[in-house]
């Protein structure tokens, strides 16, 4: 991609020490740095204009102090990233036209490529808040994973829902691939969008599915969807995953 086509944008890496699944999932070692470090250190090979870490956490502060990465503590009832990128937004006065990323904390080895795509994307389609990221899924089992989201678009590639059933229903058994495709966790959004999100009431296909990006669907925001054939590594969440990003690093001598 040509960078002369990027815009200015910033990365907000939310990271919280209160992961069940893995607990203190941010501050995991991996090949001798803390795993938001790692984060950040890959979202700087992106050519955002600055990386920010956002925690309610000292110790969190603190590790980002101890690596030079810019970080800033935010309040802790925050209920989701969204939320708490939305008080980054906030803090540094940005104005509604900024463009920020969110990459999310457990995702160390997030090709820098995508995280350019998505801020381009966003920047390219003026009437959407948001922009995110998807690739086609044709393995069954996936299509059927609940904890695999779907995506449908419309002709313009912008999302029309996300569900974590199988969207489109094949009705029709003479359609033996309709074209499935997964979402993946990545956005964009314009600071403006941020401004608003708190004052929006959460949403009723929102709670059914537990997916916070349908809450501005139903609001009438518009998202933009990146297709990507590059399938970026698995984030983490759980041991295994650890084990597995621990052996990535390390085979990079």
């Amino acid at each position: 991609m040509n960078t002369l086509t990027l815009p200015e944008f910033s990365v907000v890496i939310p990271a919280r020490l209160g992961s069940t699944r893995l607990p203190r999932k941010p501050l995991a070692d991996i090949a001798g740095k803390p795993m938001v470090v790692r984060v950040a250190e890959q979202a700087k090979r992106s050519d955002a204009q600055s990386v920010i870490v956002a925690t309610d956490s000292g110790e969190i502060q603190a590790v980002c102090d101890a690596h030079r990465i810019e970080c800033l503590l935010t309040q802790a009832t925050h209920p989701t990233g969204t939320d708490r990128i939305a008080e980054v937004a906030q803090l540094l006065k940005l104005p509604a036209d900024a463009l920020i990323v969110n990459v999310q904390g457990d995702e160390p080895l997030i090709p820098p490529e995508l995280i350019n795509q998505v801020a381009l994307a966003l920047a390219s389609h003026s009437q959407c808040a948001i922009a995110t990221v998807a690739t086609q899924i044709h393995d069954l089992a996936e299509i059927n994973n609940p904890n695999v989201v779907k995506v449908v678009l419309n002709r313009q590639h912008e999302a029309m829902y996300f569900s974590r059933s199988a969207i489109p229903f094949a009705r029709d058994a003479a359609i033996s691939n309709p074209p499935y495709l997964r979402h993946l966790g990545i956005y964009a959004y314009r600071a403006s969008f941020l401004g608003a999100y708190a004052r929006l009431d959460p949403a009723p296909p929102e709670q059914a599915e537990s997916l916070e990006q349908l809450r501005a669907l139903w609001h009438g925001y518009r998202i933009q969807v990146h297709i990507t054939a590059d399938v970026p590594p698995p984030g983490v969440d759980t041991e295994a995953d650890l084990e597995r990003v621990r052996l990535a690093f390390a085979s990079r001598g």
